[in-house]
């Protein structure tokens, strides 16, 4: 037998060790660890990697360190000064004061969700939402769930499973976590029929691939790329007049979902909801991207489509919990009242540069150590809106030799900050920077900078 095996400590000498004694969690989870870290052992004796044990103490000091940084794993506040509004790797929209108010009033007690009070019976919980999301974008009918990858299986699923559905090439994306069109089709039920090229796809395209089985066409907007050079692409319009032409549903999933018309803020020429709503049966979008909710995938269209989408099974598998129509609801009251500076994302997309610019000088006014140098930048939505094209901005420059070090540490700061690195050039851009977050940005500005010189 190898000697080394002998050096193992016992669990019970590992667990009396005051490092763990100490800790505040359940014995049994402070035994299933030292016991993992004790079988990690005795696998890297048998791999050769480890010709010695380390002892009760030090398996113990490991052990306690491995239990704080799972305890301490969830999520983080992040200050977001990348010049991204709609950051998907940050949790994209940050919610309005009134939907996070909503949200914890609806996570601290008991709600009528699925009761009717009125009738004294079982209700839905679409009953909450779907009225009012159908009057906020003035849509025959809504149904909302737990995210637009979620809308659009449903929507294949309802409409055209066991049938062909027309897509063009240019349109076969995919966005993050892998989540490809085809695959998204082929779970869905529903037949991929593809049309065109790559770069062209023409109506002529799509009315050649029209067959007895065909069950939907669908226009997906290309989120976070785009084809440019000889290319060309069917407008919605002309595909709906073709598919109302033979009698098939339009589908557009628009992605993030523009409200409205963004070139008075330098984002011109998107898909808006109120423009795909009038040219196609059934539309779909994120509810945490543009319009600065939760996460939440909104479904609007003609009413007999919707209705067949809410009795379809696997409308229970997707729905949308209590938290996330009670933060959706209320967002929705504010934009229906056209209180776009109260929702964070849209106040931000739409806020003259000259607020941007003035958050930038106070930021750099506060970096009296720093050649901190206020500048223009372009920032951009993000979360897979208008993905050519950027706004004005203004950020803080700081050049500093060891930058990409810089940063590590303020990522791993409380709070953490996410910034821009070009060259050796920091670039603390503030167009998704809340004005009562300057000072402790800069103070931890400082902090990162000291570290590394």
């Amino acid at each position: 037998m190898n000697n080394a095996y002998r050096t193992i400590p016992k669990v019970d000498a590992v667990l009396g060790e005051p490092v763990l004694a100490d800790l505040p969690y359940s014995p049994e989870l402070i035994k299933r660890a030292v016991q993992k870290a004790i079988e990690k052992i005795r696998e890297s004796i048998a791999a050769g990697s480890l010709t010695e044990s380390p002892n009760a103490s030090r398996v113990a000091a490991a052990v306690a360190e491995d239990i704080a940084s799972l305890m301490e794993s969830g999520l983080r506040q992040v200050i977001n000064a990348a010049g991204v509004v709609v950051h998907t790797n940050l949790g994209r929209a940050p919610l309005a004061e009134e939907a996070t108010n909503a949200l914890v009033r609806a996570a601290r007690s008991y709600s009528d969700l699925e009761y009717d009070l009125a009738q004294g019976k079982r209700g839905s919980r679409q009953d909450h939402i779907r009225p009012l999301t159908r009057a906020c974008f003035g849509a025959e009918d809504a149904l909302v769930v737990n995210n637009n990858a979620a809308a659009v299986v449903l929507v294949l699923n309802t409409i055209a499973k066991g049938k062909e559905v027309i897509v063009s090439r240019g349109e076969l994306v995919e966005i993050g976590g892998s989540f490809r069109v085809p695959e998204v089709m082929d779970m869905s039920g529903a037949v991929m029929k593809e049309v065109g090229a790559t770069n062209k796809t023409r109506i002529t395209d799509y009315r050649r691939a029209i067959s007895d089985n065909t069950g939907l066409i669908i226009k997906v907007h290309r989120s976070n790329f785009s084809i440019v050079g000889f290319t060309e692409e069917v407008e919605i319009r002309e595909l709906s007049a073709l598919a109302r032409e033979f009698g098939i549903p339009l589908y557009i999933d628009m992605g993030s979902g523009v409200p409205f018309d963004l070139a008075a803020a330098g984002i011109p020429d998107e898909w808006t909801i109120p423009f795909c709503l009038e040219h196609a049966d059934v539309i779909s979008f994120s509810g945490d991207k543009v319009i600065g909710g939760p996460q939440a995938g909104i479904i609007l269209g003609k009413s007999d489509l919707i209705g067949r989408m809410a009795k379809n099974p696997l409308h229970r598998a997707f729905r949308i919990d209590k938290l996330a129509i009670a933060a959706l609801g209320e967002t929705l009251r504010l934009f229906s009242q056209e209180k776009y500076d109260e929702i964070p994302v849209l106040r931000m997309i739409l806020e003259a540069p000259e607020d941007v610019q003035a958050r930038a000088q106070e930021l750099a006014a506060l970096l009296t150590k720093r050649k901190a140098e206020v500048i223009a930048t372009h920032a951009v939505i993000g979360g897979g809106s208008a993905p050519t094209k950027s706004f004005p901005s203004y950020g803080v420059l700081i050049i500093h030799k060891k930058a990409t070090a810089v940063h590590a540490r303020l990522r791993r700061g409380t709070p953490a900050v996410m910034a821009r690195i070009e060259d050796n050039r920091l670039v603390f851009d503030m167009k998704a920077v809340d004005s009562k977050l300057i000072p402790v940005l800069a103070e931890k500005i400082d902090e990162a900078i000291e570290e590394c010189e």
